[in-house]
């Protein structure tokens, strides 16, 4: 078995490091082809000057440009133009603003070449070089535009792939040394998991070469998630392990009996994430729906990982890896009847009903952050801290309409004229655009007698705010009035805002659907309705309040624009699957307990021998999401963060209390329609039980 993996990382290794070659971080990229904002850019593609995209230079000065400062405007522009970055095009004579505080330079970069991929950022930090360049005390210069904005999210994401990787494994490293207290076991498990890792990212490599939309987000989401849920299944199969090897003295019939235990509770719980995953592959998003098989690969290969490999390294390795806490043949551990989660289910069950009341009550009260959420979140205030391309748009707002830094395109089409575009059409569209609130100008930038006429509309406000996304259905709705339902209305605002509706599309069609197919996986795994219904309604219950309490730091305490758009759906993927993890762990064990001791004893000694294990998984699993904070893009510490609080959520509160005080109280019934509803033994209180310990029929067990 372990040559089997050693020959799949070697074939799929080398293409492990090539993933963030073809990412794709372009928002359009991210968009389905019958948005209006992709036949616009389609269109723009077929004019004679291709896709431009503009950097924007601004130069700015308090108290006014002065002649020296205009002398370096003149000579960045006749540098520019005599020795031109590849790609771009001359730069015509600046823009002065009325005030007189500020100067554009607007450089066209065409991004439509064979050489494409490189072109945008090469060219604009080539830009951005030269500009900096010899600039005089109190003059300000910033290169913007949807060139630089582009820029600094390649910057960004270029930096998860290492950054990201590095930080996830020192923690899962720390953690398993803490949680084994070992200083050789932790290798073990941490080892099988970068298996696993490598493998998932070679094969992403060919996914994305075969079409699948990745960028950096879902790079960094399938690093976190192989590392996080692997070292969960690895922590559940090694705990059954250790308890196996108390009772039984041979370890490869440890390793087999613990394989035979914990493995279907494994297979169940990596399908069920594997399946809600690939639900994501409906999305309209095009990143979202890449995420979904690249995850799920992801999964499944860490799943895997954990029924094949690490059983097949514990083995080898046997006792002495634990050192120096061997577990012993005959030695004492965490069981059934003694501990403190044994505890907290015999506490629990002298009033079940009031534990669940009352922890839905403290669930419900951290909902109430929800009141908190926006979706105020854009490309404009999506970073953490500052970069280049948002400090130069505030430049631009101060002195010029803030949409100058992104113009809106227009696409008026010949209308199968064989001359080309009617000119009285073209006159009534842009008249039309110029009644629009919030239209600060309209202006023809390319004709084309085949193809059309492009315009460029500059909003008064910010072209990456919400404002600026809701004057586009406006605008579209006058031009197609006035010009026909070929009119295409395209560029930077209504790209965001395009994305925006299909992300609200498939928060409405995916959620759904991830609830009927996790429901049904329950179903067959618990083979009951009543528990699974139960189950996934504390799930849903966890995930709300998760998202209350981010919501609130995220606007309270943290300081951020708003909320991504696309954080619920991400928010629900993960806590809800990963949650249900947890449930599956602990109920196929409490299933397991059942058919000897009853419902509600079996609860309290399912609780007492996976408590410390899954509490560990929850650690983990929560520690791994984290690590997306050390990235400077909002959103990411936004996923991570809710993830994290969703899972110690899940962890301490819903698996520890409520769903063990829910099946207290509802008792034999919980299992319905299954045989074990009406299952009946005798039920044994605390003090039986560990009177039951010593006896000698247990101690034949050992």
């Amino acid at each position: 078995m372990l040559a089997i993996w050693l020959v799949l990382v070697v074939a799929f290794g080398s293409f492990a490091g090539k993933l963030g070659d073809v990412e794709e971080n372009d928002p359009v990229s991210f968009l389905p082809g019958k948005a209006e904002s992709v036949k616009a850019l389609n269109a723009v593609r077929r004019f004679p000057s291709g896709e431009q995209t503009d950097a924007v230079i601004v130069y700015s000065r308090d108290g006014g440009l002065t002649p020296q400062d205009r002398a370096v405007i003149a000579r960045d522009r006749l540098a520019i133009n005599t020795d031109p970055p590849r790609g771009t095009s001359r730069v015509p004579p600046p823009i002065l603003s009325r005030d007189g505080r500020a100067a554009l330079l607007i450089a066209e970069i065409d991004t439509s070449g064979p050489t494409s991929d490189n072109t945008l950022t090469d060219a604009t930090d080539a830009l951005r070089d030269r500009v900096h360049d010899g600039v005089p005390a109190g003059l300000q210069v910033k290169v913007s535009g949807p060139a630089g904005f582009s820029t600094d999210a390649v910057s960004v994401f270029e930096q998860i792939n290492g950054t990201l990787l590095l930080a996830t494994a020192t923690l899962v490293f720390l953690l398993l040394i803490l949680i084994y207290r070992s200083p050789i076991f932790w290798a073990i498990p941490l080892f099988t998991v970068v298996f696993a890792e490598v493998i998932a990212r070679g094969i992403g490599y060919w996914l994305a070469k075969a079409g699948v939309t990745i960028n950096g987000q879902t790079s960094g989401i399938l690093s976190v998630l192989v590392f996080g849920v692997g070292t969960d299944y690895a922590l559940l199969l090694v705990a059954r392990y250790r308890e196996e090897l108390r009772r039984h003295e041979d370890k490869h019939e440890a390793v087999a009996i613990a394989l035979r235990r914990a493995g279907p509770a494994v297979l169940a719980s990596g399908l069920t994430v594997i399946a809600a995953l690939l639900c994501l592959s409906l999305a309209e998003v095009n990143g979202t729906a890449g995420l979904g098989p690249v995850a799920a690969i992801g999964v499944a290969l860490a799943m895997i990982a954990m029924l094949t490999l690490l059983p097949a390294l514990l083995a080898i390795t046997g006792r002495r890896a634990f050192w120096p806490f061997v577990p012993q043949f005959g030695g004492s551990g965490t069981d059934e009847t003694h501990g403190w989660w044994r505890r907290l289910g015999e506490r629990i069950r002298v009033r079940p009903r009031r534990v669940w009341v009352a922890t839905s009550v403290l669930l419900l009260v951290f909902c109430l952050g929800l009141t908190q959420m926006n979706s105020d979140l854009t490309s404009g205030n999506a970073f953490r801290d500052k970069v280049e391309s948002v400090e130069g748009q505030e430049l631009i707002a101060q002195s010029f309409p803030a949409g100058a830094n992104a113009p809106t395109v227009v696409i008026v089409g010949t209308g199968g004229q064989a001359n080309g575009t009617d000119p009285a059409r073209v006159n009534a569209v842009m008249s039309a655009l110029r009644a629009v609130p919030g239209v600060a100008s309209v202006a023809p930038v390319e004709r084309d007698s085949r193809i059309g006429v492009r315009l460029a509309v500059t909003l008064a406000a910010d072209p990456y705010s919400e404002t600026a996304f809701d004057a586009i259905p406006p605008l579209r709705a006058a031009a197609k009035t006035a010009g026909g339902p070929d009119v295409l209305i395209g560029g930077p605002t209504a790209e965001e805002r395009d994305l925006r509706v299909s992300t609200a599309r498939d928060n409405r069609v995916i959620v759904p659907l991830v609830l009927v197919v996790v429901f049904l996986i329950l179903v067959l795994v618990l083979r009951a309705v009543l528990l699974p219904l139960l189950l996934m309604g504390t799930v849903i219950l966890s995930y709300a309040a998760a998202l209350g309490i981010g919501a609130f730091f995220f606007m309270q305490v943290f300081g951020f624009a708003g909320v991504d758009p696309g954080l619920p759906l991400f928010a629900f993927i993960f806590l809800v699957a990963l949650g249900v993890d947890y449930n599956i762990f602990l109920m196929v064990r409490v299933r397991e307990e059942t058919h000897e001791h009853g419902t509600r004893t079996g609860m309290v000694r399912g609780l007492a021998v996976t408590g410390a294990v899954i509490t560990s998984a929850g650690i983990v699993l929560a520690g791994t999401f984290s690590t997306l904070a050390v990235l400077p893009l909002v959103v990411l510490t936004e996923i991570g963060f809710t993830i994290a609080v969703g899972v110690l959520l899940d962890t301490f509160v819903v698996r520890s209390v409520l769903v063990p005080a829910l099946v207290l109280d509802v008792g034999g019934r919980i299992w319905w329609p299954s045989s074990l509803a009406r299952h009946t033994v005798p039920e044994q209180d605390e003090h039986d039980e560990r009177d039951a310990a010593t006896s000698p029929q247990l101690a034949d067990r050992g």
